[in-house]
């Protein structure tokens, strides 16, 4: 998929030529895998009985609740337990961010608020996105590693021009 920090779900139904521009894609049909690439946003991997989805999750994806409609599609297919693997991302204490954009997101979502160790205005998406998840009654698995501190994995913020990791699920 073509990631831009939206709030597009696809829906794949067989497989694709091209990739859409959205980021979160959901199937229901077996043996077709969905990616999400990653350096420091939040890979977002759904399951349940008959459907999955791959979720872009970064600052913008949270606050325009890409998981929250990627989750909304799931249910209007299947309304079974969901289950979430939240991947590798950056982390509060190494997401530093102007305080704009840290009073935005912290007001609208608790949680994101942080600091770096230094004390700048720092933000923890994944520990937002959990909360959200976990309101909205989805078994959470977090994997909780940081893009940043881990130099086996890659990171944007760290390294600049870097790799990315990629979440892949299927049914």
């Amino acid at each position: 998929m073509n990631q831009v920090h939206g709030d597009v779900v696809a829906t794949i139904g067989s497989e694709i030529v091209a990739a859409p521009t959205a980021d979160a894609l959901i199937t229901q049909k077996a043996g077709i895998g969905l990616a999400v690439m990653v350096a420091d946003c939040i890979p977002l991997l759904l399951s349940n009985a008959r459907s999955v989805a791959a979720v872009h999750v970064g600052r913008k994806g949270l606050m325009n609740e890409v998981a929250m409609n990627a989750i909304q599609a799931m249910r209007s297919i299947d309304s079974s337990e969901i289950t979430a693997v939240v991947g590798p991302s950056i982390c509060g204490q190494c997401y530093e961010v102007s305080e704009d954009i840290y009073k935005e997101v912290s007001t609208r979502f608790p949680l994101a608020a942080s600091t770096t160790s230094d004390g700048s205005f720092a933000l923890n998406l994944s520990r937002a996105l959990i909360e959200q998840l976990q309101k909205s009654d989805v078994r959470v698995v977090d994997e909780g590693r940081c893009t940043v501190e881990d130099s086996a994995l890659y990171s944007y913020r760290r390294d600049g021009v870097t790799g990315r990791q990629v979440g892949v699920v299927w049914l």
